[in-house]
């Protein structure tokens, strides 16, 4: 079992300075986490009625910072942690600048990057790129195969419904062979499975009890499996939080790992707001998770 941690408001406990984030990333790899994760939005609406993931945990004027920029300054200071996202509002950004900036922090972090990517749930980050709503996961499937194209072939060739080009070169081409890993993060719909199936590397899920994950990172793999694809290289990040009833001690949780594990969970993210009460109970927090997944 790997162990990530999240970024998400990790700032608060350092004034606000996102400089002590990298830093505090860098001893973490030290400590033996294995990926960073950091969230993304470009813009938040005033109305955030349609949250789905109960009230939000942050004010409005709450700094949401570039993560591939973020990242890149982390793999300026790492040398092993791998680089993700939870999750990258992947359509409101054009297919080619993604995957550039996507090959490009690759050989900065020297092949380090797992993207994960969603549509998010506000049509205003939409609207305020002047991308359309209606229709946004079919254009994140089509970006994710331009994308791919780009990532193996020079020069690039993509006929797609949102993304058309010929013979048209983005170089360098990611470190990583056959691109950068993409991880999805949505419900597993039919549709949503074929995508992975397709695409997908990895599945991010909002699901955190193992007996729900179970039988969905199953189907998964049988459809990767019926594509003629390896299943047993598919990743799972889910975040560990505590469970119905348990308090904020970290041994309650990390004695589920077990759980986990035979669900097909690879990865399990730590948001260190779930577990510590000040910054000084984060490094322990993360050495008893690595030490616990060992």
């Amino acid at each position: 079992m790997k162990i990530a941690i999240q970024t998400f408001r990790l700032q608060e406990w350092f004034g606000d300075d996102i400089r002590s984030v990298v830093d505090l990333v860098r001893r973490m790899e030290e400590i033996g986490v294995d990926q960073v994760e950091a969230p993304d939005h470009i813009v938040i609406g005033e109305d955030r009625s349609n949250y789905p993931y109960g009230k939000p945990r942050t004010a409005l004027d709450y700094p949401w910072y570039d993560p591939i920029s973020l990242l890149s300054a982390i793999a300026a200071v790492t040398t092993r942690i791998r680089l993700s996202t939870g999750i990258l509002v992947s359509p409101v950004r054009p297919a080619p600048l993604l995957a550039k900036q996507l090959a490009t922090l690759d050989h900065l972090s020297g092949g380090r990057v797992d993207i994960g990517i969603g549509v998010g749930w506000q049509k205003l980050e939409y609207d305020a790129s002047s991308i359309s709503w209606e229709r946004r996961f079919s254009r994140m499937t089509d970006q994710i195969r331009a994308c791919k194209a780009l990532w193996t072939q020079a020069p690039a060739t993509h006929h797609g419904e949102f993304y058309s080009f010929d013979r048209a070169y983005s170089m360098p081409l990611p470190v990583q062979p056959g691109g950068v890993p993409v991880w999805f993060g949505f419900a597993l719909t039919d549709k949503n499975l074929d995508r992975i199936a397709e695409l997908g590397d990895g599945w991010l899920p909002a699901e955190r009890r193992p007996a729900a994950l179970a039988p969905d990172i199953q189907r998964i793999k049988e459809a990767m499996a019926a594509r003629g694809r390896d299943p047993s290289k598919l990743q799972v990040r889910c975040v560990l939080g505590p469970a119905a009833g348990e308090g904020r001690d970290p041994l309650e949780a990390l004695n589920r790992i077990p759980e986990y594990a035979a669900a097909g969970v690879t990865t399990l993210a730590f948001n260190t707001h779930d577990y510590c009460t000040r910054p000084e109970e984060i490094e322990g927090l993360f050495k008893a998770a690595t030490a616990a997944a060992a």
